[in-house]
Formats: C-alpha cells, sequence, structure tokens
C-alpha cells in the first residue's frame, strides 16, 4: 500500500515556527470558513439540489453543460457534490441505469465515499477493514463509469473520476496514463485530468520528482496563454516541498530557480488576461498564493489574496495543517506585509 497519503503536516503549526509570538499570532486570527460552493451561485443550487434528492434539480444544471462539451466544468460540478452523505447519489444507478450523466455522479460519489472509508491517514495507520471498504468501494465506482463511458463515448468527466480510482486501486501510473489520455482525447485542455495525472506522478504514489516536474513543464510549455494549465507548475513545487522534512523544504521551495518558474507560470495563467476558466478561478489562485507565501513572496501572494478574498480551498492550504485557519495565517501575514 502507499505509506504517503495526505497532509504530512498535519500537525504542523499554521505560522512558520521558530519565531517568537508566532503562534499566539496564528492562534488569533480567525479562520475563513470554506465555501465548497466557490462562490459559484450554480454550483450552490446544485449542492442544494444533492441534498434533497432532487435529481431533476440537478439534472437541469448539468445536462445543458454536458450538450456543451464543458467537461472542465461538468466534472468541476460534479466533483463539488460528491461529499454529500446519504444514499440519494449511492442509489441513482438503480432509477437511472442508462443514464451515463446519473452515473457519472454515482461513481464519484462512490469514489468520494471509498476515501471516507480510508481516511487521510498514511497506510500504516488504516485498518485491513478499512482498507477492505475502501477498495469494494471503489470497484464499484468503477463499474459505473464505465458503464457510463460506454453510454456516452464522446465524455471525458468519467475518466476523471477513473483516474482518481485508478490510484486508491494502485492500477499503477501505465493505467492511469492510459485513462488521462482518454480523458484529454475528449477534453485537452481539461486541468482537473491533468491535476490527477501529476498526482499519480508523485513520490507519494509511486512517482518521483522528476517525473512530476517533466510532466508539469511539458504540460505548461504547450498551453496557450491565460490556460489554467500553469497550475500545474505550482502544485508540482506544493508537492515537492510536501515530500521534504522540514528545514530542507523552506531551502527548496525559497530558491530562486524554483521562484522564478513561479513567476513564469502564474504570469502566462492566473496573471495572464485571458485567465477566465468556466469552472472555478480560485483552486489555481489558492495555489499559486500558498506556493508563493512559502517561497517568501509575499508581495505576489498578496496580489491573490485580494483576488481570492474569502473563496479559501481545502487543497492546498491542508499541506500545512487546519486550511481555514493556515489560509487566514497566510493572508494576514501578506496582507500585512503589502501594507508597509
Amino acid at each position: 500500500m502507499s505509506t504517503k497519503y495526505g497532509a504530512r503536516r498535519g500537525n504542523r503549526a499554521a505560522g512558520r515556527p521558530g519565531r517568537p509570538g508566532r503562534a499566539a499570532e496564528a492562534a488569533a486570527v480567525k479562520p475563513v470558513p470554506i465555501d465548497r460552493s466557490h462562490g459559484d451561485p450554480e454550483l450552490a443550487v446544485l449542492r442544494q439540489a444533492a441534498r434533497v434528492a432532487d435529481w431533476p434539480g440537478m439534472e437541469a444544471i448539468l445536462r445543458p453543460v454536458r450538450e456543451r462539451g464543458d467537461f472542465e466544468r461538468l466534472t468541476f460540478l460534479i466533483a463539488n457534490v460528491e461529499d454529500l452523505g446519504g444514499d440519494f447519489l449511492l442509489k441513482l444507478p438503480e432509477q437511472l441505469p442508462g443514464d451515463p450523466l446519473a452515473l457519472s455522479v454515482a461513481g464519484a460519489r462512490h469514489s468520494a465515499w471509498a476515501w471516507e472509508a480510508r481516511t487521510g491517514y498514511r497506510a500504516t495507520q488504516v485498518s485491513e477493514e478499512q482498507f477492505r471498504v475502501f477498495h469494494e468501494r471503489l470497484r464499484v465506482a468503477e463499474e459505473y463509469l464505465y458503464t457510463a463511458v460506454e453510454l456516452d463515448p464522446a465524455g471525458a468527466a468519467p475518466w476523471y473520476a477513473l483516474c482518481v480510482t485508478s490510484r486508491g486501486l494502485e492500477h499503477g501510473a501505465g493505467i492511469t496514463r492510459r485513462r488521462f489520455q482518454a480523458g484529454i482525447k475528449r477534453a485537452p485542455e481539461h486541468v482537473g485530468l491533468h491535476r490527477q495525472m501529476l498526482q499519480q506522478l508523485c513520490a507519494k504514489w509511486g512517482g518521483s520528482h522528476e517525473e512530476m516536474h517533466a510532466f508539469a513543464t511539458k504540460t505548461f510549455d504547450a498551453a496557450p496563454p491565460g490556460s489554467g494549465l500553469g497550475e500545474l507548475v505550482a502544485q508540482a513545487h506544493l508537492e515537492h516541498w510536501l515530500d521534504l522534512e522540514q528545514g530542507p523544504d523552506d531551502v527548496y521551495i525559497r530558491d530562486a530557480a524554483v521562484l522564478k518558474e513561479l513567476h513564469q507560470a502564474a504570469e502566462a495563467s492566473v496573471f495572464h488576461p485571458a485567465f477566465a476558466p468556466t469552472s472555478s478561478p480560485y483552486i489555481a489562485l489558492n495555489t499559486f498564493a500558498m506556493a508563493f507565501w512559502l517561497a517568501d513572496d509575499k508581495e505576489t501572494a498578496g496580489r491573490l489574496f485580494e483576488r481570492i478574498g474569502d473563496h479559501a480551498t481545502k487543497a492546498p492550504w491542508r499541506y500545512r495543517g487546519d486550511p481555514e485557519r493556515v489560509f487566514a495565517v497566510a493572508r494576514q501575514d501578506c496582507v500585512k506585509k503589502r501594507k508597509k
């Protein structure tokens, strides 16, 4: 089993350790609640429909997105209802066995349900029974997702979730890559699919820093100006930072070459006038904000925090501890710096 999953730094203080008064300062900062709707009114309506088991209400939002082929947004919407509990989403295939959209939603929910059973702890802290349930639920998810693929061959949404289940079932990089390629064949600039492939190439999932960075760099170099794919460069550096011990991690993320790459990626993506993802801008903005904050470039991070506002995301802030508090501490740290 994989030995590194979840936030290695979950027990680390949100503020940078070793400075007098830092812990007290961090404790005094009010956490910023994470809104799973990402400030997106349509997603908020979708989540409410899922809560009250209203499939027609969900379909009224999801179906038009699929029909216009906006797979980036479709995946984003589905991924942000998969956390909702209850049997409604799990049992959609019983009611709509021939509907690939319903099967995609159910498959994503079963995948999320599987990760809930596994928890975010390292493999050594997960029981055999938890792993059994984890794998059982992932296999059910794959069954629904592959059926969705058969019913809607042109769709890309199931392939995103199949990349997630592939990693959980430890199919290996080869199978995950084939699923990734099937997805981007249908949606070439799908940021979510690229994000999942990057995770597969991380050292914590059996890959390496070299493979991960090479993938991020190659993807970024081929992306058009304003593409959200620049986020991969920042994500790769955060994953590399996460894999290092305390001390060397700060040295790495503050290296001049790393900071140069972060700036190049940010200028060509989140700071580019053409940056306008149909999913949500906040995932990329939060990723870059954390990377620049850790790199001690608080001026650039502050610019990003101004655009983020209160739209914090769970990832990547959870890599440093409680995401709501870490985000708040980082934002205050950078805003104070900009005001001086």
